[in-house]
């Protein structure tokens, strides 16, 4: 099937894309005492050079003493880690390419890849990692405001350094999906609630913290995920009325971009309405919102992702659906990740037919910066 639809400019605010193919971000802990060093801005910039749209980077952590769970992961505060990130946007902008950082706090999930902690005490919405499963402090209300200040510090080092956009990591039961997840959010104050909505007050406040810093011209991402990886099963919306009480205060508070992550991006969000051919969670995000939306889950490869902590590896797969469902406007744009890891030049052989050269997947790909 013809990929034309993944290779037609967008513009979102001040952000132009030459493509809709997005380097979705994956954690890669090379980054020695949180500095990013060549090798970092080396690897980005090879996905550049190969017409990768826009490359989001690795997560980036705020300016919090427990916001990271891995030594190797980069920082996006203090001299040093920024100098890094600056010498990595000039690469990448070198080559042509357009990049955001992840800025990331993982709240109480420990690292399942090496037994280091941090100094500071772990902390979440209410001193737990999962549902009766304790782990850390809870935060005050002071270390709520400190965290939201911090997403919004780090927010203006990236317009500073001269970065296109930047993406907040709202998935995936890290800090952010910790308080939208009644699980593990037990607060009895004003960052708790019964409700999705009442619980969405510190994302939304991150939002807009994160506008405030960079202004109204500079696009604002949010990742976000129905899953966890502490239970697979998790929904935090179970029908569109909920999602949209959910999704539109992020918004309106000021996110420009829904970045939608499901384990397989062809399943439909809501099955139970529109059969199996259905929207997925962008395309239910885009309907509900107005916002641009990414899909990210199991781009063009076989295996799905989750599997590849596990040992799984995964070979090329067929690019049809994802087509079909750009070519419809289900979203805008298509968020890759094992496949980009593992091959730099993937947009490039696909934008020119050369399949039969794409790369599989193998857990080495995650030992190395290929």
């Amino acid at each position: 099937m013809p990929v034309d639809a993944l290779f037609q400019p967008l513009a979102i605010k001040s952000l132009q894309l030459k493509n809709r193919i997005v380097m979705a971000p994956m954690t890669r802990s090379f980054s020695p005492e949180g500095i990013p060093g060549e090798n970092v801005a080396a690897y980005y910039r090879r996905r550049a050079e190969a017409q990768v749209g826009l490359i989001l980077s690795e997560g980036t952590v705020i300016d919090r003493p427990a916001s990271r769970n891995e030594p190797g992961i980069p920082f996006f505060h203090g001299n040093a880690p920024l100098a890094g990130w600056q010498r990595v946007i000039d690469q990448v902008h070198a080559a042509g390419g357009r990049m955001g950082p992840q800025i990331w706090h993982v709240g109480s999930v420990a690292s399942g890849m090496t037994d280091w902690v941090p100094q500071a005490p772990v902390e979440s919405p209410s001193g737990l990692l999962a549902p009766g499963t304790p782990r850390g402090e809870a935060m005050s209300e002071a270390a709520i405001a400190d965290t939201i200040e911090a997403f919004g510090r780090a927010a203006a080092s990236a317009r500073k350094l001269g970065f296109d956009t930047v993406e907040i990591h709202g998935a995936h039961g890290y800090l952010i999906d910790q308080f939208f997840w009644s699980g593990t959010n037990r607060r009895t104050d004003g960052y708790g609630g019964a409700s999705l909505k009442e619980r969405s007050r510190f994302a939304a406040e991150v939002v807009r913290s994160v506008r405030q810093a960079v202004g109204a011209d500079f696009p604002v991402i949010l990742r976000l995920s129905q899953w966890k990886q502490q239970d697979f099963s998790v929904r935090l919306a179970s029908t569109p009325d909920e999602m949209a009480e959910w999704l539109v205060p992020l918004v309106e508070a000021g996110a420009d971009v829904l970045h939608c992550s499901q384990r397989r991006f062809w399943e439909a969000e809501f099955p139970e309405i529109d059969g199996a051919s259905g929207l997925n969670f962008a395309g239910w995000a885009k309907k509900l919102t107005g916002a641009r939306t990414i899909t990210v889950g199991s781009v063009g490869l076989s295996g799905e992702f989750i599997a590849a902590f596990s040992g799984e590896s995964s070979s090329p797969a067929s690019l049809d659906e994802l087509v079909r469902r750009l070519e419809r406007e289900e979203f805008d744009l298509v968020a890759v990740g094992r496949a980009l890891l593992a091959d730099p030049q993937w947009a490039e052989k696909v934008h020119s037919g050369n399949r039969a050269s794409l790369h599989g997947f193998t857990p080495a790909a995650l030992r190395e910066l290929i």
